[in-house]
């Protein structure tokens, strides 16, 4: 992609739509990037929180729930 540095915002995003999935979500990742840079520290933990659930999930320790069943149960309870 050969960006000028004429291009208007819609021009920039219709060139943007038309990369193929990995470079559009590279590009939305780098975007939301320079909005809310990462942090180092909250990452580092947030990947031994992960790692951790990973190993849960592996050894059956614990059980996977369905996204259809985590959000009927919070519908369930703002409908109350």
């Amino acid at each position: 992609m050969t960006i000028r540095t004429s291009m208007n915002t819609k021009e920039l995003i219709t060139e943007a739509v038309s990369l193929p999935v990995e470079e559009r979500a590279l590009v939305v990742d780098s975007l939301l990037r320079s909005l809310n840079p990462p942090e180092s520290e909250i990452d580092k933990q947030w990947i031994v929180v992960a790692r951790k659930r990973l190993a849960e999930m592996r050894s059956g320790s614990v059980k996977a729930v369905s996204g259809d069943a985590v959000f009927k149960k919070v519908w369930e309870r703002f409908n109350k």
